[in-house]
């Protein structure tokens, strides 16, 4: 656990260091959020006054230090495209992303877990190669080719499914179908190949010449072990999930916090997206890190390692 308590204390440095690196990134993209704001036809002088009132005639590290010290405070300025809050507009949008998210994953795992352990039981058998091709072809296949596959045949043809924008649970299916896509890909195959290593340990012999049933095996001493590097790629997918999520609401037009990063890159919105991706890199090192703890409470060994 110390291990884990280290790198908590090094989370706001490495959150300081990101900060500087995203906010520099984001100033060098091309394009000038004052001129987007005032038109292409717009004379230099309104230009130069919008530059004067964002404050985007200080020097780089003048406006770095105003938002670090407002984002240190939980305030990440205004919006530059219509001059709202960013932390109203990221909190309006993030429960639609976190809806999208859980579910995706949720389903991943309730399809991949029990998958791999059926793929490692029935290894070299046709169940296994059946799940083993279907994570090939979810592991290969855009996100975003599935999501326009899925919207003609299940909204234009079939009319079973809304084609985009958020509603009732119906809007919900196909973008979550889409997102636990790649995921369930990963956690499938890794299960598959945890509990394949596990179950030809000496330990688990010893358990079935005990007389214990195969489930009590299976579950109770496999599985256990399997899953720690199905944690580790799990938290560690994160990151993909997020690049997912991107896609998948633009795709399908939902109002989360993926769509609001891409409008706030058309526009040069550079506090809304500094604020967002802050927030995901924080959210992802704060589950490697939940990964970490979950890891050493699965194997004990891990509790003296230095």
């Amino acid at each position: 656990m110390n291990t884990v308590l280290r790198r908590a204390m090094n989370l706001p440095v490495i959150m300081l260091g990101v900060s500087a690196i995203v906010f520099i990134a984001i100033h060098a993209l091309p394009g000038d959020p004052a001129r987007l704001m005032a038109g292409p036809q717009a004379p230099e002088g309104v230009v130069a006054a919008i530059h004067e009132r964002l404050g985007l005639n200080q020097s780089l590290l003048h406006q770095y230090g105003h938002f670090l010290r407002h984002a240190l405070q939980g305030d990440f300025g205004l919006s530059l495209r219509d001059g709202a809050p960013v932390g109203r507009m990221i909190a309006g949008r993030l429960p639609y992303s976190l809806l999208l998210g859980g579910l995706a994953y949720l389903l991943a795992m309730a399809v991949a877990i029990p998958g791999g352990i059926v793929g490692a039981v029935c290894a070299n058998r046709w169940p296994d190669h059946l799940l083993m091709a279907m994570t090939l072809l979810g592991a290969s296949l855009a996100s975003f080719w599935v999501a326009l596959i899925g919207m003609e045949v299940f909204a234009v043809r079939l009319h079973w499914l809304p084609l985009m924008g958020a509603g009732d649970w119906h809007h919900v299916i196909l973008p979550v179908l889409v997102l636990a896509l790649m995921p369930s890909a990963l956690i499938l195959r890794m299960t598959r190949t945890g509990m394949r290593d596990i179950l030809r340990q000496d330990y688990i012999r010893t358990a079935r010449a005990k007389g214990l049933s195969p489930m009590t095996v299976l579950l109770r001493h496999a599985l256990r072990n399997a899953m720690i590097p199905v944690v580790t790629v799990v938290f560690l997918n994160l990151g993909g999930l997020i690049s997912g999520a991107i896609v998948t609401e633009t795709v399908f037009d939902w109002p989360g916090i993926g769509r609001l990063l891409i409008d706030a890159v058309r526009y040069r919105d550079y506090p809304t997206i500094q604020a967002i991706t802050l927030l995901s890199i924080f959210g992802v090192l704060s589950a490697n890190l939940l990964a970490e703890a979950i890891i050493v409470y699965l194997d004990p060994r891990m509790r003296g390692h230095k």
